[in-house]
């Protein structure tokens, strides 16, 4: 399963990275081979400063060895063995009326001392972060995923969409990072669903992330926006650097496994800001938004 999947996101860099450097017509990824000291490697593609999108990553990665001891205490266990393996990306355009989109689909193996598996699941995900609100783009990325899911399951979409709507929320800031999507995380087999059945369903939704977020890439790209348009972009942005610092597994084990930092920090935004207890004002197209990030919605 794990050589299966590997190949399978090799490919899905591969096609992704095509697609958006179609979109943005002039860029083009910059690619990184590197390894860890303890085990493994990844591929990083990165792409910066183009027409359409101003950064973004599409990274793959494959890594084992002996699990630290923070992960040892997280999982609660003793001395093992792993094999992690995923894809993740995030992709900050230019635009602010284009959304950010970050997508990660992942897979994990425990050994015990003989080389057996003793755990094993999927997991993953992708979600929208736009920073002002159309709702014709959100129904459009929402309706993607529930279609993906509704080929494996009916109740996945309702499930990962309340999951997502959950995982992401700034905490500290009582709202959400964006819009949602899907998250799903600890796929094992079951009664119902074997490690096949499971890799089926998260390849499909992987195969779902352009038809996701291009045509809303597309729709929006060329629209004109204010200095002050950019400027809010800019603020939402450091909100979306608040949660990958501060709360995402993602990032944190990464940084626990001896992740290569480049890698990992690729999904922060080239320009940000901070200013102090600052507020859209009533009634605007920025506000709009926040009423929707501290109330997520169902979008279809």
């Amino acid at each position: 399963m794990k050589n299966k999947f590997y190949q399978n996101i090799q490919n899905l860099q591969d096609s992704i990275v095509a697609g958006l450097e179609k979109v943005d017509g002039v860029a083009k990824f910059r690619e990184d081979i590197w390894e860890r000291p303890e085990g493994g490697g990844g591929r990083t593609r990165v792409i910066e400063s183009g027409k359409v999108f101003e950064k973004g990553g599409v990274n793959i990665s494959a890594i084992h060895g002996k699990l630290p001891e923070a992960m040892q205490k997280m999982f609660n266990v003793s001395e093992a063995d792993f094999f992690a393996c995923g894809l993740s990306l995030v992709i900050h355009p230019k635009n602010p009326m284009v959304p950010t989109v970050h997508a990660n689909w992942r897979y994990f193996e425990m050994y015990d001392e003989n080389g057996n598996i003793i755990q094993q699941w999927f997991g993953g995900g992708q979600d929208l972060t736009p920073y002002y609100l159309f709702e014709e783009d959100a129904k459009h990325f929402h309706q993607t995923c529930k279609t993906a899911c509704d080929k494996h399951d009916p109740e996945f979409y309702p499930k990962y969409k309340k999951q997502c709507d959950a995982y992401f929320w700034n905490a500290h800031r009582n709202e959400a990072r964006g819009i949602g999507g899907l998250f799903f995380d600890y796929c094992k087999e079951t009664q119902e669903m074997s490690m096949e059945d499971w890799y089926n369903f998260v390849t499909e939704v992987g195969d779902s992330f352009l038809e996701a977020y291009v045509p809303i890439v597309e729709r929006r790209k060329n629209l004109e926006y204010t200095p002050e348009q950019k400027t809010w972009q800019e603020i939402r942005r450091g909100r979306y650097v608040e949660f990958n610092l501060v709360h995402d597994k993602g990032t944190l084990f990464g940084l626990k496994t001896n992740g290569r930092i480049e890698s990992i920090l690729m999904s922060l935004p080239p320009h940000v800001q901070w200013i102090y207890d600052h507020h859209p004002e009533k009634g605007s197209e920025e506000e709009k938004l926040i009423q929707v990030l501290e109330n997520p919605i169902n979008w279809i």
